[in-house]
């Protein structure tokens, strides 16, 4: 038995549910500036629902349009907490799928994402603390070795953290779906 094909009005359906949901869910995260990393996980998980279905024109236009509605709906106040999702984190599980879907070999990848990752990652640096990391909760001398290992930090620390956090992301693909396969059939 085939692939069973879907029409392009479902795909638009489902691409927007997806874009509502992600965006509603980044502009409360960036808003509230404490669930930022919450508003991440859930915008995460909508855009993955297009996906589920092999809809990654879908879910590429439904990334655009989540970045376009949370600014739209107060997130442009503090457009730099959305930078890293409009650069790598809405985007990663799209890339994720496309490398299955072409059979690129996991290795080189694993080390084209870690790299996309760490750039992300130094651009939220630049963005967000403005080059600079501070704070009262430790000493002084602490935030200066940071600041000036600060690449060594995001490239070897970042990297590590990346490898767990992209087999974390093709998981909940995976589980995303099976849920989607039961709820639409």
């Amino acid at each position: 038995m085939g692939k069973k094909r879907y029409s392009k009005a479902f795909e638009i359906a489902l691409s927007g549910i997806a874009c509502a949901a992600a965006s509603g869910a980044l502009a409360l995260g960036i808003l509230s500036g404490y669930l930022v990393a919450t508003g991440y996980i859930f915008g995460i998980l909508a855009l993955m629902v297009p996906i589920s279905k092999g809809f990654y024109v879908g879910d590429f236009l439904a990334h655009i349009g989540t970045c376009i509605l949370a600014v739209a709906l107060g997130a442009a106040s503090q457009f730099w907490s959305l930078v890293p999702f409009a650069m790598f984190f809405g985007l990663h599980p799209l890339v994720n799928a496309l490398q299955i879907k072409f059979s690129i070999n996991r290795w080189i990848a694993l080390a084209i994402k870690a790299l996309w990752f760490d750039a992300t990652l130094a651009v939220a640096y630049l963005l967000v603390f403005e080059g600079v990391l501070g704070g009262e909760f430790l000493p002084e001398q602490f935030y200066a070795v940071v600041n000036d290992y600060i690449y060594v930090f995001i490239f070897t620390l970042g990297t590590a953290f990346f490898i767990i956090y992209d087999w974390f992301i093709i998981r909940c693909q995976k589980t995303v779906n099976l849920v989607v396969q039961r709820i639409i059939k």
